[in-house]
């Protein structure tokens, strides 16, 4: 009975559309003739892109993604940061997340040395040690 409902409601929703397309109520829409902007997750394995996406729809983010966000936060951190003890503290946290990164293995979004956002990170605490001193 619940399958013949959800047919039943699918060729209502159908049904609507297709009215809708009759009457223009499509045409001239903001982006017509654009390719859509799709989110690029070549990144993510198969067997998980689903599971990320219903959980960024619901405003989780995959492990991988969390970490490299928080890297970019604790970055910009240091480059404000002027207490020494402060900054040293968030290198510290900066060392153990791009090693949680780097063990994650193959099944990840982790940086490696022929990553840009590897050689972005390098350059940007680089520049922040030589700051400190």
């Amino acid at each position: 009975m619940a399958e013949n409902f959800l047919h039943f409601m699918a060729f209502q929703a159908e049904r609507r559309i297709q009215a809708a397309q009759k009457e223009g109520a499509f045409d001239h829409l903001p982006g017509e003739g654009k390719p859509l902007e799709l989110e690029d997750d070549n990144a993510v394995p198969g067997e998980l892109r689903m599971a990320y996406k219903v959980l960024k729809n619901a405003g989780y983010l995959p492990p991988e993604i969390a970490d490299r966000k928080e890297v970019n936060t604790i970055l910009d951190l240091l480059e404000h940061c002027e207490e020494g003890a402060e900054k040293v503290r968030q290198m510290q946290k900066l060392d153990v997340i791009l090693m949680r990164m780097k063990n994650r293995g193959k099944r990840s979004v982790a940086i490696d040395e022929h990553d840009p956002y590897y050689e972005n990170v390098v350059r940007r605490v680089t520049i922040l040690k030589k700051g400190r001193r």
